[in-house]
């Protein structure tokens, strides 16, 4: 467990779109007190690859340190050891890595005695998405409330905050298809969901760490917008004009296509977002709106873009 000290030490895990957005929020905000570490795979901090060399740069440009570690690799005691040593762990690797992974870190973290871990949970409202979803994957996010929540050493905070708004726009995952100028909802036109960009939930997440007010074991929930597929389609006819096409896939669509591809992750995402459940909030409730933080919105992430 990290001592008290006058400067808080954070480790970030992981430095993709997300873990980067994180270490610039935490960086550039004004309330910053703390020394910033990332842990990065070994062969990542030493690569000969100009882009992951590039990459590294600017994290130590942001005034981060770089940390080697393996959170697919490593056993539990390892990641322990060095979690143990910061004040905040702020998990933001786990997309596409081994099932367990998130449990395992989740019990290093607690091992380890961080005074305060983030784990990564940036995506929907598990908890009312329940158990035996279409997304298998969600059941150990489901593992890693229950282990936080049955100890009372770690405090912790899990940062909900939807799709990235991004997402909407993957060919794969439907909603918005450019190469047809197809539109699509998933579950029935009102369907909602939350979506943010990486840049902002760094940028709360900083807020939530360095200004943690009254938010402690607890779920907080985080959005740039919440739209439905009509508001989603609205807004990209209104910025591209010209003629668009309207798909429903409506549940019993949704339910044949996972019949077909049970194996599918994105038909599995499609299935989860259809049913409406735990993938939206209202934006009054977000710490965002409470804080008055200026957010990016959908119709503000599509004037960026070109078709």
């Amino acid at each position: 467990m990290a001592t008290n000290q006058s400067t808080e030490r954070i480790l970030v895990v992981g430095a993709g779109e997300l873990g980067t957005a994180v270490v610039e929020g935490l960086a550039r905000h004004e309330k910053r007190s703390s020394s910033i570490a990332v842990l990065l795979r070994p062969s990542t901090i030493e690569s000969a690859d100009e882009e992951k060399q590039r990459a590294n740069e600017y994290l130590k440009s942001l005034g981060a340190s770089l940390v080697p570690g393996d959170i697919v690799q490593d056993d539990e005691e390892k990641l322990a050891s060095i979690f143990g040593a910061y004040d905040v762990v702020v998990v933001c690797s786990g997309f596409g890595l081994p099932p367990g992974t998130q449990v395992r870190i989740t019990k290093a973290a607690l091992l380890g005695r961080a005074r305060r871990y983030i784990p990564w949970q940036w995506g929907i409202d598990y908890d009312v998405v329940g158990e035996g979803s279409a997304q298998d994957l969600f059941d150990e996010q489901l593992e890693v409330r229950k282990l936080l929540r049955a100890q009372k050493e770690v405090d912790w905070v899990v940062v909900s905050t939807g799709l990235f708004v991004s997402f909407i726009f993957i060919p794969a995952f439907g909603p918005v298809a450019f190469n047809t100028r197809t539109l699509r909802a998933l579950g029935s036109w009102d369907t909602k969901l939350s979506v943010t960009t990486p840049r902002d939930i760094g940028r709360v997440a900083a807020d939530i760490i360095y200004d943690p007010r009254e938010i402690k074991r607890q779920v907080v929930f985080v959005a740039g917008d919440t739209v439905s597929y009509r508001d989603v389609a609205d807004l990209v006819e209104a910025r591209f004009g010209g003629e668009w096409k309207r798909e429903l896939w409506d549940m019993q669509t949704l339910k044949k296509r996972l019949e077909e591809n049970p194996e599918d992750g994105m038909v599995k995402y499609q299935n989860v977002f259809g049913a409406g459940k735990g993938v939206a909030w209202e934006m009054a409730s977000t710490v965002n709106a409470q804080r008055k933080m200026a957010m990016q919105t959908v119709e503000d992430y599509l004037r960026d873009m070109k078709e």
